[in-house]
C-alpha cells in the first residue's frame, strides 16, 4: 500500500507575499532581501555570502524600517500607520471648517458646514445653534464622501464666520474656508 503524500510546507514572504522561491520575480528583490537572509537563507546562499558584518547591521536597520516583524518576534507595535488597500498610506483629516453655498430651484439656497466636528464641535448641537440664531432649519445630513455635515436653509455664509468663531473658541478664523465657483478660498 502506498503512502498518502504529505501537504508541502510554503514559506512566504512577509514583505511581498509571494512564496520565498519566487521573491526575485516579485515587484521588488531589493525590499526582500533583509528578510530572505534572516529566514530563507539556505535558498538564496549567494545574498548571505555578500554580506559582511557592516551591512548585516545596515540590513537589521532596513528590516525595522520596513515596519515588517519576523516570525520570530510577533508582538504588536505601538504605533502602526494605517494603510489603505494597495499599501497607500491614509492621509489625515486637515483641521478645517469648509463653507459652501448651493443654489437648488434658482432661489432656494443651502449653506453646508462641514469639518466642526474636527474641532470637537457636536454637530447636533452646532445644528440647534445654527437653526435658532438665523431662524432657519438645520440638520446634520451624510454628505457625498459619507461624512457628516450640517446644512442650513437659506444663505447665511454672511454672518457664519463670526457666529462659529464666537460660539466655539476653539475654530480658529483662519481654519475656515469658503468654497466659492469650486474653488477654496479663505474666509478671512
Amino acid at each position: 500500500m502506498a503512502e498518502k503524500p504529505q501537504p508541502v510546507r510554503v514559506l512566504y514572504c512577509a514583505v511581498c507575499s509571494l512564496p520565498a522561491e519566487y521573491c526575485e520575480f516579485g515587484p521588488d528583490l531589493e525590499k526582500c532581501k533583509p528578510w530572505l537572509i534572516q529566514n530563507a537563507p539556505d535558498l538564496y546562499p549567494d545574498l548571505a555570502e555578500e554580506l559582511n558584518s557592516k551591512e548585516a547591521d545596515k540590513v537589521g536597520e532596513q528590516f525595522q524600517s520596513t515596519g515588517i516583524s519576523s516570525p520570530a518576534s510577533s508582538a504588536p507595535k505601538a504605533e502602526e500607520v494605517k494603510r489603505l488597500p494597495g499599501g497607500k498610506i491614509k492621509k489625515k483629516d486637515k483641521k478645517e471648517v469648509v463653507i459652501e453655498k448651493v443654489v437648488r430651484n434658482k432661489r432656494k439656497c443651502i449653506t453646508t458646514v462641514k469639518g466642526l466636528e474636527l474641532f470637537g464641535v457636536k454637530l447636533s448641537d452646532a445644528s440647534k445653534k445654527l437653526g435658532k440664531k438665523f431662524a432657519t432649519g438645520a440638520s446634520v445630513v451624510k454628505g457625498p464622501t459619507e461624512k457628516e455635515q450640517i446644512d442650513v436653509q437659506g444663505d447665511i455664509s454672511y454672518d457664519i464666520v463670526e457666529f462659529i468663531t464666537d460660539t466655539w473658541p476653539d475654530v480658529p478664523e483662519t481654519a475656515i474656508f469658503f468654497i466659492e465657483d469650486g474653488k477654496k478660498v479663505p474666509a478671512v
